[in-house]
């Protein structure tokens, strides 16, 4: 008889997805943490395939803090022009490199607290971070982890705060980071908007969309 402890069903859904998506990760080109929060920057409103073309010559031109912090606002517009919304996403990027040189040493910081002090770093970029450069776990709210949330029945919250709050109650901490990375990749590929691929989804029997009323 197995008198070991029974998961809760929303990780039991988890794995099934983890083994769906082995290789799920970070899709997004980076070295270190700098190359990383440069990259979910310019990842906004853009696709990763994207910002990983334009970073190629982007860490070259300015490959760390101080190059990024002394850089012609001009020429970084003109260098991510193709990643969308360039002229926000420059200054983003100049005033971020100007206040870690300035308050954390030249150093990304690693802490959720102070990278949100950052400018255009929100608590989507700053798991981000937390998750793939520095290994502290973080969970990753975004369109996809949203919509699939709502659709599993984990989260029945529109602000991603929220979202994340209950996701981080629902899942264990050592899960949160490649979590998200599932998620997404679940999202891209078959849990789509506005129509879902529910025909060859590997969790369609637990999802709630399809009439199942036990989800966490």
């Amino acid at each position: 008889m197995d008198t070991s402890p029974k998961l809760p069903i929303a990780l039991k859904t988890l794995e099934i997805l983890e083994n769906f998506y082995p290789d799920a990760h970070c899709a997004l080109d980076h070295r270190n943490p700098y190359e990383l929060l440069v990259a979910t920057i310019l990842s906004a409103q853009c696709t990763d395939i994207r910002v990983n073309q334009v970073t190629k010559d982007f860490f070259r031109a300015y490959p760390d803090v101080d190059a990024l912090a002394a850089a012609d606002i001009p020429a970084l517009e003109e260098q991510i022009r193709s990643t969308g919304f360039f002229r926000n996403k420059a200054r983003h990027l100049k005033e971020c490199a100007e206040r870690i040189r300035r308050d954390f040493h030249g150093i990304v910081p690693a802490t959720l607290e102070e990278l949100v002090t950052l400018p255009g770093i929100g608590r989507k970029t700053a798991n981000v971070l937390l998750g793939n450069v520095f290994g502290i776990p973080g969970m990753v709210v975004d369109t996809h982890v949203k919509r699939i949330s709502f659709r599993l029945g984990w989260s029945h919250h529109q602000e991603p705060a929220k979202i994340e709050r209950d996701l981080c109650e629902l899942l264990p901490a050592q899960r949160w980071t490649q979590a998200g990375h599932v998620l997404i990749a679940h999202g891209r590929k078959i849990c789509k908007a506005p129509v879902p691929l529910c025909g060859i989804c590997p969790v369609a029997d637990r999802c709630p969309k399809n009439g199942v009323k036990k989800y966490r």
